[in-house]
This record gives C-alpha cells, sequence and structure tokens, in this order.
C-alpha cells in the first residue's frame, strides 16, 4: 500500500488545517461578543434601563478587518479605532464588503493637526476632541457630501498628567467656541477615569447633565462615553450611553 504523500495532499491538508483555525477562531470571537453583550444587557437591567439605550463600542484597534467583518455580519454596528493609517486601510477595504456597509466608525484615538483632514474624511464620530483649534479644522475639512461628524468632547476627569482631556473647568468655553460649527455635531462627552475611580462616573453624570440643563440649544446632547471591558457594568449603572470593549471581545493584544 502506497502512502506517500503528495505536495498536492499536502496543500490540501495545510489547507484545511487553516480553515479549521479560522472556523474555531470567529467562533471564539462571536462567543466573546454575544457574552459583552449579554453582559451589557444584565447590567441594563440592574440599572433599570432600557437596554438600547447603550450602545456596545467594539474597540478593534490592532485587530485586522476579517474580525471586524466578523462580527459585522453578527450585527455589531459601532467599531472603535485609534491608529489613523490603519484604520483607513480597514475602512477602506470593509466599505467594498456588501455585509459591511453599516458600520459606524468611531475615532477614539489622539487627534494631531495633521490628522484632522483624513478623520474628517473617514470617520462617523470622533470621541476624543479636547481643542478648539482641532474641532475648527475637522468642520473646515469634513466632506459637504457626508453628515455632520458626531463630536464628543473629552474630559480629564482626575486631571492626570498621563490622560489627554479638557480640564472640567474649561468645559463650557470649549462648548461655546464649537457647539455651532455647521459640520460638527456635538453629542456629549467621553472620559478614561483613573483606575478603580467609580466616583469619575459620577461626577462626569453630573457635568453631563447640567451642560444638557445649561444648554438646551444642544438638540443631540445624548451620549456619555464611559466604561471598558474592566468596569462597564460600573458605568452603566452610573449613567454610561456607551461602552468602549476591546479585550473582553477581541481578546489580549500582543
Amino acid at each position: 500500500m502506497n502512502t506517500t504523500s503528495t505536495p498536492q495532499t499536502n496543500a490540501t491538508s495545510l489547507a484545511d488545517k487553516k480553515n479549521n483555525e479560522d472556523d474555531f477562531e470567529a467562533a471564539e470571537l462571536i462567543a466573546n461578543w454575544q457574552q459583552v453583550s449579554e453582559q451589557v444587557a444584565q447590567a441594563s437591567v440592574q440599572a433599570q434601563r432600557q437596554k438600547d439605550e447603550i450602545t456596545l463600542l467594539a474597540v478593534s484597534k490592532t485587530k485586522p478587518a476579517e474580525m471586524i467583518a466578523t462580527l459585522a455580519r453578527q450585527g455589531q454596528q459601532d467599531f472603535g479605532e485609534n491608529y489613523l493609517q490603519e484604520a483607513i486601510e480597514k475602512i477602506q477595504a470593509l466599505r467594498q464588503q456588501a455585509d459591511c456597509e453599516h458600520i459606524v466608525w468611531h475615532y477614539i484615538g489622539s487627534i494631531q493637526r495633521n490628522k484632522t483632514r483624513d478623520i474628517a474624511e473617514h470617520f462617523d464620530w470622533v470621541q476624543t476632541l479636547e481643542r478648539e483649534i482641532i474641532a475648527k479644522r475637522l468642520n473646515e475639512q469634513r466632506p459637504a457630501e457626508l453628515p455632520a461628524l458626531n463630536v464628543l468632547i473629552q474630559v480629564n476627569i482626575d486631571n492626570e498628567d498621563s490622560k489627554s482631556g479638557c480640564l472640567p473647568a474649561e468645559l463650557s468655553n470649549l462648548i461655546s467656541a464649537i457647539k455651532d460649527y455647521e459640520r460638527l455635531q456635538l453629542r456629549g462627552l467621553m472620559i478614561i477615569p483613573a483606575k478603580a475611580n467609580t466616583d469619575a462616573f459620577v461626577r462626569i453624570k453630573q457635568l453631563f447633565d447640567s451642560i444638557k440643563r445649561e444648554h438646551p440649544e444642544l438638540k443631540q446632547w445624548d451620549t456619555l462615553s464611559m466604561g471598558m471591558s474592566d468596569d462597564m457594568s460600573a458605568a452603566i449603572a452610573h449613567g454610561s450611553t456607551m461602552v468602549r470593549v476591546g479585550s473582553a471581545i477581541f481578546g489580549v493584544r500582543g
């Protein structure tokens, strides 16, 4: 009996093995996403809120477009990216896929002046606005054929040197400076609090609500982006409307 493998047989075996590995990784990814989605739903119930009040933002930075497409096919809509060039490549690739047309792209990285045009042209949301000059450039560079760019102001709620964001005391002046930009839609606030500091959630929610009262002209002031993989339940309990989850869905980054 001849058991000698041919190159073609070996290639077929390797291809089958690769497909099986890809199927396993996709199944694991979907299971992670479903588990996180259920955690969001449970936290909403515990906070006596409706599940549809909370948007799950899947933070897909450093992850390949194929993983994003897998979740998009399951119904995940919002994805967050930190690294501009990597994000643009994924956005361009996935916009060509019929089952990914519904994706809403959020820029959640730091913004330098030389990045504003690409951000304005490719993203649906920007969550890290902290300076008027950046808002001005985004407004000027947002293409006329696209809807207004949704923006959140990042607040350095705990005044940490290592964190970006405007200070709470600077917020009122920044809102007044940017609220009337026609190509921007100011939606709310984003924070990355100090670790294990749920008091920050309370303080930012109070600030968010006070701005809503003081600026009734902000018709779509409706988004409070706070909470990540480790603290999303606490954030939802304190009023978050958007949680940003990466590792719990995609696994630990290399």
